[in-house]
């Protein structure tokens, strides 16, 4: 009778904590998501120091608090799953693991607990909530693209630190002598890697003519290489939606029609119709 008792409730906390389709399983994930909110806007707000001095005991106890909810949850889904394993090496198990130790590693670190901002990962359940799946299959396109493009976006990222380095070079021949601030060749690949990006710090600038006017030229080509890897992504995402095209219009084509009932979008693989059970030949 007990182990049917036991049985009952986690498989009634299963149902609560791991599925959104009930109404007491949207209740949870709500809640949990303000939670998470409520504690980033704490840690965001403890590294204010006036706000920090003035509130720093109620924050704290809040803060632990949401950790020990946090616990309680995560001990929790452990628990009640059936696979316990399987989630707690799971991206979203290694997450919940994350958002939940740093209050506690802050007594042995300090300062330490402001990794608590960690569980702003959580809120990537929402997609699970509102059901917003088909955006999580996108960001796998966007994943797969990435991934096909790595060698030729290293290559890339080679050529440009070689001419940083050859840029900045120069540029402390140009302008060592001058006072303007390149008083070494690593001080002066900051500056055109700084240039190169079109971040411009200000911290350092040429004097001379011809530093001044191969600045402009560095600040020009800039422009243009920022534009090289959005462009090698995108091609490798449009030839991934391609391929989906492709495979989809495969499936669709590899189709046979069962002589029986005349259906005749059974699966070229299959030995018997779907719909009456003959044998396909």
């Amino acid at each position: 009778m007990k182990k049917l008792v036991d049985k009952h409730w986690k498989a009634r906390m299963y149902k609560i904590i791991y599925h959104s389709d009930t109404p007491a399983g949207k209740l949870f994930d709500l809640v949990l998501l303000v939670v998470i909110l409520a504690s980033i806007i704490l840690v965001m707000l403890e590294s204010v120091h006036t706000i920090d001095a003035k509130y720093h005991n109620f924050l704290n106890i809040a803060e632990w608090i949401i950790t020990i909810l946090f616990t309680i949850e995560y001990i929790l889904r452990i628990i009640t799953n059936s696979s316990p394993k399987k989630y707690i090496f799971s991206f979203y198990g290694i997450i919940d693991l994350l958002s939940t130790i740093p209050k506690y590693l802050s007594f042995f670190l300090v300062g330490s607990h402001s990794l608590v901002a960690l569980r702003a990962l959580r809120l990537l359940r929402i997609f699970r909530i509102l059901k917003l799946a088909r955006f999580m299959g996108e960001s796998n396109n966007i994943l797969k693209a990435l991934r096909a493009s790595r060698v030729k976006i290293a290559v890339f990222v080679s050529f440009v630190v070689v001419i940083c380095v050859i840029l900045g070079t120069v540029m402390y021949l140009i302008e060592g002598d001058q006072g303007s601030g390149f008083t070494s060749i690593p001080r002066s690949v900051y500056w055109a890697i700084v240039t190169l990006t079109t971040v411009g710090y200000g911290d350092i600038a040429p004097v001379t003519p011809i530093g001044q006017f191969l600045a402009s030229l560095i600040m020009i080509i800039g422009y243009g290489i920022i534009a090289v890897p959005t462009g090698i992504v995108s091609a490798e995402f449009a030839s991934q939606k391609k391929l989906e095209k492709k495979e989809e219009k495969e499936i669709v084509i590899a189709t046979k029609t069962c002589k029986t009932c005349k259906t005749s979008d059974v699966r070229s693989e299959a030995k018997y119709c779907y719909v009456c059970g003959a044998e396909i030949v």
